[in-house]
């Protein structure tokens, strides 16, 4: 191919190149939003408490999932994995991690800790890169572990000015970082898993707890009862809980990783927003405490931009 040739194949390419770009940043951003949205849809929930919501969250993405799946005819994949003891056992083990993560987040709305909540997805980068010392074995640079000692500061503040330690916020870093690391490992050791089979056993795995969530709370349930607005609600906390994962994955496929570690903060910068808006109260002494955490991750996203071009760096990324 001439030169000539070469630039005019490029230019050709390039418009498709660009789509591609522009399409998993806004799928990206999509997800994100529609996740730092979340204290809005599960406060207009109310009074349904939070061991029901994660029991209707996790059988109507179940349901969702399995109309999906046997719409794209994808049931060979799914059999395949239930098949597989390893990709079985680290689905279950996911399946835990996540619905530990969706309870206690449902639970902070519910309860009105949507800005511990918050501090929980903005420490997350942070202890990512700290399991993958503990599990992974790996060695961080030293601007890293700047970054992993002012969030231990920032904790610790925190936990002066609550006069408890922020566990719910702690709970959420680290079963996300878990399930993040989980996905990890079975993408390493290529699994070819994509995320809708992988939702899908995983949730299936979480059905007969939901259910029988939702046999112990008997009169309590609120599905009906409250209108039926409050019914569709409910419902679409399965779509609402689905699409974001699988918007995510389009993403994930279709912009560099440094590009994704961005938008993963407007997550918890919306959620921040949504707990103000929503009446929580900002002590000063807090505000010294999340102002930390974002120093922390200033710290951390710099150094990821410097290296940006080198691929294992990023590694250590579960989400």
């Amino acid at each position: 191919m001439t030169p000539v040739d070469q630039r005019a194949a490029e230019h050709t390419e390039s418009p498709s190149a660009e789509h591609r770009t522009r399409t998993g940043v806004l799928a990206g951003l999509a997800c994100y939003c529609v996740w730092g949205l979340f204290p809005f849809f599960f406060h207009a929930l109310a009074p349904t408490g939070a061991v029901e919501l994660l029991a209707w969250r996790v059988l109507w993405s179940l349901a969702l999932s399995v109309l999906v799946v046997t719409g794209l005819r994808r049931w060979p994949a799914v059999l395949a994995v239930l098949r597989s003891p390893r990709q079985r056992g680290l689905l279950a083990v996911a399946a835990v991690a996540i619905a530990v993560n969706w309870g206690v987040y449902g639970l902070a709305v519910v309860t009105g800790h949507v800005l511990e909540a918050s501090l929980g997805y903005f420490v997350n980068p942070l202890l990512t890169v700290l399991l993958g010392v503990v599990v992974l074995r790996e060695r961080l640079r030293r601007t890293q572990w700047i970054a992993v000692g002012i969030g231990l500061a920032a904790v610790a503040v925190i936990t002066a000015d609550l006069g408890r330690l922020p566990w719910m916020a702690l709970t959420l870093a680290v079963s996300f970082g878990s399930y993040g690391l989980l996905k990890n490992r079975l993408a390493r050791h290529g699994s070819g898993l994509d995320p809708l089979t992988g939702l899908t056993v995983e949730t299936g795995f979480l059905a007969l707890p939901a259910a029988a969530a939702l046999l112990v709370l008997g009169d309590r349930l609120t599905f009906t009862g409250f209108g039926a607005w409050h019914t569709v609600l409910l419902v679409l906390s399965g779509p609402l809980t689905l699409g974001p994962l699988l918007l995510f994955a389009v993403a994930a496929g279709r912009v560099p990783l440094s590009v994704i570690g961005m938008l993963q903060y407007l997550t918890p910068v919306l959620q921040f927003v949504a707990a103000l808006l929503l009446g929580e109260t900002m002590p000063a002494s807090r505000w010294v405490g999340f102002g930390l955490v974002w120093v922390a991750l200033v710290v951390l996203t710099t150094d990821a931009v410097r290296r940006r071009g080198r691929p294992r760096d990023w590694e250590s990324t579960g989400s």
